[in-house]
Parts: structure tokens; C-alpha cells; sequence
């Protein structure tokens, strides 16, 4: 028994006297010890479906930065990230600690960072065994080196079913995420869901990287036949991950990405795909994951006699989701590395039925709508509204950045303007009215207008400028009618538009209230006007 397997190995990060541990296993022994120790179901044709519990999501009210002197000056405190007592997180931490001796752990020794030249090991130890195959599934797996010749800098320690106590560790709830930037650890406790490891690692990469040069980015990447790049951000419902993925253009990655001098390489070596009412005809690639042996599938219904899936059932979760190794998909970068991006994609599904499906943006209004991070929540997704919900998340992203949103805005601006690369506006939202009333714009249209500008069928048409939000739109675009492409034409009632985006414009307007003398003026007044 060498030294890893007896778990001497683990003294490093605190964690002594366990039952076994369990080295870097593969997927079928994972596979065993999830079975065997009820974890989760095979389902027909070899995925393995598991329940989260209570939290089917992520819980970001329940994330915290361990507030140290190497980093506070650095952090962007306030609603994303919350502040942790130093004593209270060892507290918390010797706890947690104590509560793992006895019982058994399981190790993944990973990297994030396609580009070997950003690349960092990581370690992540679970005390759930599909947690384990999550971890194999979503990071890198590098050459089988002994355990002691990893040495990793970012180490994650999920121990699900132990919890917090608010009162005496200054939580929200029984459930935590606690990041420490001084040590890389993250500590998560009291949920199930696999999210929060990769997100936490994200989190972790969004404050290290930059001082590396590296922009770290929620975006999805792919490549076309010549080599070209483009980059999606968008919010989760826009179609960021469906709208990348795509028969004639290869991806790079689905979620986590940097833009480096050498240009765009992926952080993960898995995608993590919501699978609500996926279809073999709409998403086929996707589809075939969930019918492969490997992939992880959390809260998808299951008939326990036939073990077949039920993707439509959304009775314990509209964010059910697969696990995969991005290998599975048949047309992909492999190196998940590749040049710098000739088109950047902003994607916002706009509920308000007012921005326009596509437009041409300046670097200038690439920086404003990078900061407002826009997208809508409609009636019916969550208890309480009863009307379209404008959500501002900057940088696409604010839950997982660790910097102030500027670090990340003036990084993005200084590439763009560097490397030439054209930006664009797209709203795959609601047109001819907002939820409700429009209709929401239809997949096969988003498609082509993107097709049209990665390929430069848009570079030679004519465009105008649209009054609220001075946005620069095509008048025409191959296989799209042109009355869609002026969001105002699509209404019946053109003076109910015009207050509904003077209804937008106001939110947007309010909103970057916060940026205020913080950038430049032509970036203030790339919005819209007052």
C-alpha cells in the first residue's frame, strides 16, 4: 500500500485518519461505488441518473471569500461576494475536517486550462463517488503520474452531507461554498449539487488568471473550416450552449474559456448541458450523451423497472442537467485550444420584444453591454413574477467573478480593439411584443443572421442606426425576411414599442448608474440616451 493509498497522502490539506481512499479511479469503479453504495441508477444504455436533494441548483447566497490580506484589496465584495471571518472559516474548516476522519474520500487529480502554458493542477476530494465522476468528467485528465508528482494549486474539498451551522459559522444556511484565494481551497458543505465544484473552481481562475494576462470568460467557443473563432457569452436560457454547437463549425467548449496572447483555450475537459425537453431531433449531439455510458445525469426522471429517461419531466427541476466529457460530441476541437476570435457574440433573450435580433456593436458599446450583462426572466420561472424581469449580470457572468467588473470589461476592450475582432448583439428573445404577447424568435432565424456574420455575408449590406438604444442593424440578411430584423416593424402597435423601450432604456440606463466616472465617457455613452 503506497503512501496516497493509505490516505497519509491527504495530510496535507487536513484531512487524516479516513476509512479508504480512493486514487484517481476510473469510470467503471466509479460507476461501482456509486451503485454500490446507493448513490445512483444506470438508466438504459449506461448513464447514471442521481438526485441532488434539496438543491437542484446552485446557491449563491450561500458563497464566501475568507476575507485575508493578500487578497481583500482585490476582491469585489458586496451582494456576489461575501465576506468570511478568518476565524470563523477555520472554525468551520476544522469541522468539516473532522467530520471526513473515518470515513471513506475519493480523489481526482486534475487540471483546468486547455493551453499548457496557463494550465493548473488541481485536486478535488469527495465524499460521494459520482461527485468523483463529476470532477473526472468536467476537468482535465492528465498523463496516469503517481498522486505525490501532482502538486496542485487549487484544491477542492465537497463534502455534501455535512453542514453548517449559521449560528456559530456566520452561513445563511446549513449549505456552503467558502473560497480561500491564499490557500486555492475551496470548502463545500450542505449541498448536492456537482455545479458548485466547477463554478467554485471558475471562481477561482477569475481571480488568478488576470494577473496572468489571461481574460477569463463565461462564454461558449467554436471554430469554423478556416479557422476562425467566436465567442457566445449570454446567461443561462439564452442559447449560448445551443447556438455553438453546431454541424459546420467545431467547439471548443461550452462554458469556461481564456483569451490569452495566444488566443481563446478552454478551462474543462466536459460540458455540463441543461437537459429539460432535450430532443434527438432539435439537439442531436447533445441528445446522444445522455444515452452513453459515462455521462452523469442529475435530476432527470427515471422508470426504476424499464431504467428509461423521462428529459421532458421537470417534477423535481427545470435545471436538469448532463455531464459529459466533451470527447463525446463528434465534432470538436480536441486540443480545446485555438486562435484569437475574429467574432464576439453577446447573447440576451430580451423579454421586452425591443432589442432588435441582431446588431453590429462599436468597441465602445461592446464594453457598455458587456458590463450590463442583459437578459430577461419572463412570467412562470419563478414564483412571483407576473411580468418580464430585466436581470443585469455583468460580465455574463457576475456570480462567479472575483475582480470588479472593470478589471474584466477593460481586459475584453484592449483584446478586441487588438485583434480586430467584430462584436455582436444578438436577441433571442421575444419579437412583435414582449412574453406574452410577441412571439419568440425562432431558432432557425437566430441561426442563419449568426451564419451570415461569421461567414461575412452581413459585412456588405446596408445598416441603420435604431433610435432608442442607437444600435447599428442590417436592413437585409440571406434567408431572413427584412421586416424581422427592425424589432419596431414586428409590433402592431408602433407607439407601444416606442414605451416599451423607452421602459428598457430607462432599466439599462439606471442600472449603469453604478459605473458612473469609472470609464470613459464614449463608453457611458454607448448605451442608450436618456
Amino acid at each position: 500500500m503506497t503512501e496516497e493509498q493509505s490516505g497519509r497522502g491527504l495530510e496535507r490539506h487536513g484531512i487524516k485518519n479516513v476509512s479508504a481512499v480512493y486514487w484517481n479511479p476510473p469510470t467503471p469503479r466509479l460507476y461501482e461505488q456509486a451503485v454500490r453504495r446507493r448513490e445512483g441508477m444506470v438508466a438504459h444504455l449506461g448513464p447514471l441518473v442521481v438526485r441532488t436533494g434539496h438543491y437542484t441548483g446552485r446557491s449563491p447566497n450561500d458563497k464566501f471569500i475568507v476575507r485575508e490580506p493578500s487578497s481583500t484589496s482585490r476582491v469585489w465584495w458586496g451582494p456576489v461576494n461575501r465576506p468570511m471571518d478568518p476565524e470563523k472559516f477555520e472554525g468551520l474548516r476544522e469541522r468539516l475536517l473532522s467530520y471526513l476522519q473515518g470515513r471513506d474520500v475519493f480523489v481526482q487529480d486534475c487540471f483546468v486550462g486547455a493551453d499548457p502554458l496557463y494550465r493548473i493542477p488541481i485536486r478535488v476530494i469527495t465524499e460521494d463517488a459520482w461527485q468523483s465522476l463529476f470532477a473526472r468528467n468536467m476537468f482535465i485528465i492528465g498523463s496516469p503520474a503517481a498522486p505525490r508528482m501532482h502538486g496542485p494549486q487549487i484544491v477542492v474539498i465537497a463534502a455534501p452531507h455535512f453542514h453548517s451551522r449559521p449560528e456559530v459559522d456566520g452561513t445563511n444556511s446549513e449549505a456552503f461554498v467558502v473560497l480561500n484565494f491564499a490557500e486555492g481551497g475551496v470548502f463545500i458543505g450542505g449541498t448536492n449539487y456537482a455545479g458548485e465544484i466547477k463554478k467554485a473552481v471558475f471562481s477561482i481562475l477569475n481571480y488568478v488568471l488576470p494577473k496572468r494576462g489571461v481574460l477569463p470568460m463565461h462564454c461558449s467557443a467554436n471554430q469554423g473550416p478556416q479557422g476562425d473563432v467566436a465567442i457566445f457569452f449570454g446567461l443561462s436560457g439564452t442559447g449560448k450552449t445551443t447556438l455553438s454547437s453546431t454541424s459546420d463549425r467545431a467547439l471548443i467548449g461550452d462554458d469556461e474559456h481564456g483569451w490569452s496572447d495566444q488566443g481563446v483555450f478552454n478551462f474543462e475537459g466536459g460540458c455540463y448541458a441543461k437537459v429539460i425537453r432535450l430532443s434527438a431531433e432539435a439537439e442531436p449531439e447533445i441528445y446522444e450523451t445522455t444515452r452513453r455510458f459515462g455521462t452523469i445525469l442529475e435530476n432527470v426522471a427515471i422508470d426504476s423497472e424499464t431504467r428509461r429517461l423521462d428529459l421532458d419531466d421537470d417534477s423535481l427541476t427545470e435545471n436538469t442537467r448532463g455531464s459529459y466529457p466533451i470527447s463525446y460530441l463528434p465534432n470538436v476541437v480536441r486540443s480545446g485550444a485555438a486562435g484569437h476570435p475574429r467574432h464576439v457574440i453577446m447573447l440576451t433573450a430580451d423579454a421586452f420584444g425591443v432589442l432588435p435580433p441582431i446588431a453590429k456593436l462599436t468597441p465602445e458599446q461592446a464594453t457598455y453591454y458587456f458590463l450590463a450583462g442583459y437578459t430577461a426572466k419572463v412570467a412562470g420561472t419563478e414564483r412571483g413574477i407576473i411580468e418580464p424581469q430585466a436581470t443585469f449580470s455583468a460580465c455574463f457572468g457576475a456570480p462567479f467573478m472575483a475582480l470588479d467588473p472593470i478589471v474584466y470589461a477593460h481586459m475584453l476592450g484592449q483584446k478586441i480593439t487588438q485583434h480586430q475582432a467584430q462584436v455582436w448583439l444578438v436577441n433571442t428573445g421575444w419579437s412583435g411584443g414582449p412574453y406574452g404577447v410577441g412571439q419568440r424568435i425562432k431558432i432557425a432565424h437566430t441561426r442563419a443572421m449568426l451564419r451570415a456574420a461569421l461567414t461575412g455575408a452581413l459585412d456588405s449590406v446596408p445598416y441603420e442606426r435604431e433610435a432608442v438604444f442607437g444600435l447599428l442593424t442590417p436592413t437585409a440578411c440571406p434567408d431572413i425576411p427584412p421586416e424581422i430584423l427592425d424589432p419596431r416593424r414586428t409590433w402592431q402597435d408602433g407607439t407601444a414599442y416606442d414605451d416599451q423601450a423607452r421602459k428598457l432604456s430607462r432599466m439599462f440606463i439606471d442600472n449603469f448608474r453604478q459605473y458612473a466616472g469609472r470609464v470613459s465617457k464614449e463608453i457611458e455613452e454607448a448605451g442608450p440616451a436618456a
